[in-house]
């Protein structure tokens, strides 16, 4: 709070030599004076950039015998407005980790100064996920490369922890780069908080909400209220559908035949909240890329194409030699290209064909969709000529 001005001193007694002084005198506030209190303000705004990075490294035998100190090296990637690199050392840094494999993430400009978060993984072939076995590193100044060790036959190199499978290995890195702080003073010294959006929190409020619904979706005996001008903005198949010459116009109950409730739920989830709802911790990966392949179905149907390309990414994260076949069949199916493109380049460079090939997915992919075969033999022939 402001202080209180100072009163002005009194006395009991006057003299004339007082009266004589007063110029002299200073003169401070009086109760009945008025003062201001200034207010300002100011804000510091510190940004980030994130990416990530994803090395693969085919014939990994090949590598070894570079020599300590050498390295293979990825691709130079930005993120944050710098160029970045990994270098993987077969042989270790020094000799005193040559039992060790080693990798770093290196900042490839000179003379620069960057603050950077960053996480390097392996991935587990097997498992078909990335795993952290090294830490993160923070520098508040220069960015300097910090190697990360590898034990070659106990960590690296044992087949079932899976990092290497049919000599190939693959290694991710998720960086964060910390921009310059931004110091800058609010006009008029007071700053107006403003949330943030709150668009889908209330159109999720509409979700399953059957008072205000207009019609009702039945699916495979479980209902589904909905709303029709949500559900036809968000898709011209229901557009056509609630809206059109077709038979549901006018009907308040609208029949789904071809696919699970729960999936259907999902639909509708994104539908009103653009987003899809969290599924249980519990769910394996297998049951998890199941949902996900049936709701790619339903977008399709729906013509929701955010929705497809949405579950074309989760799908890409679990493409494995189990997976791949199965996984194009569905892309090429439902006109997918970009999912159906990343599973053939997956299988003509993985080195794994002879693998995919014993699959039960690959034996249902040269029944169902012939064509593709011709598409992923052509694929790896040029592959190997590179």
């Amino acid at each position: 709070m402001p202080r209180r001005p100072f009163a002005a001193a009194s006395s009991s007694s006057s003299s004339s030599d007082d009266d004589d002084d007063d110029d002299d005198h200073i003169s401070l506030p009086r109760d009945d004076m008025t003062t201001q209190s200034k207010v300002t303000a100011s804000r510091c705004t510190t940004r980030a950039e994130m990416g990530t990075h994803k090395f693969k490294i085919v014939g990994y035998s090949l590598k070894k015998g570079m020599g300590i100190g050498n390295f293979v090296q990825s691709a130079i990637f930005t993120v944050g407005g710098h160029s970045w690199a990994i270098r993987f050392y077969p042989d270790g840094v020094t000799e005193g980790t040559r039992m060790f494999a080693s990798v770093a993430l290196v900042l490839m400009d000179e003379g620069v100064e960057v603050r950077a978060l960053y996480d390097l993984f392996l991935v587990n072939q097997i498992k078909c996920r990335p795993e952290s076995i090294m830490c993160s590193e923070s520098t508040a100044t220069m960015f300097v490369a910090r190697n990360y060790f590898v034990a070659r036959e106990s960590k690296l190199e044992l087949p079932s922890n899976g990092y290497i499978q049919n000599d190939r290995m693959n290694i991710q890195c998720d960086l964060i780069v910390i921009r310059d702080s931004e110091l800058c003073k609010t006009k008029g010294g007071f700053e107006v908080q403003v949330p943030p959006s709150d668009l889908s929190e209330h159109f999720s409020r509409l979700l399953f909400d059957e008072e205000e619904a207009d019609v009702i979706f039945s699916v495979r005996g479980e209902t589904f209220p909905g709303h029709k001008i949500v559900l036809a903005t968000r898709s011209p198949v229901f557009k056509a559908q609630l809206y059109g010459k077709m038979k549901e116009t006018k009907a308040r109950c609208v029949t789904v035949e071809d696919m699970q409730p729960d999936v259907f739920k999902s639909m509708l989830n994104f539908i009103y909240t653009d987003a899809l709802p969290a599924f249980d911790d519990d769910i394996d990966d297998n049951d998890y890329s199941e949902i996900i392949k049936h709701l790619l179905v339903a977008a399709d149907k729906y013509a929701m194409d955010r929705l497809k390309l949405l579950c074309a990414s989760i799908l890409v994260e679990h493409l494995c030699v189990e997976t791949v076949a199965t996984t194009l069949a569905l892309a090429d199916q439902h006109n997918c290209k970009s999912l159906r493109d990343i599973c053939i380049e997956f299988m003509a460079s993985s080195d794994m064909m002879r693998a995919i090939v014993a699959t039960e997915g690959y034996a249902n992919l040269k029944r169902t969709c012939p064509s593709v075969i011709v598409d992923v033999l052509e694929k790896t022939s040029r592959c190997r000529k590179i």
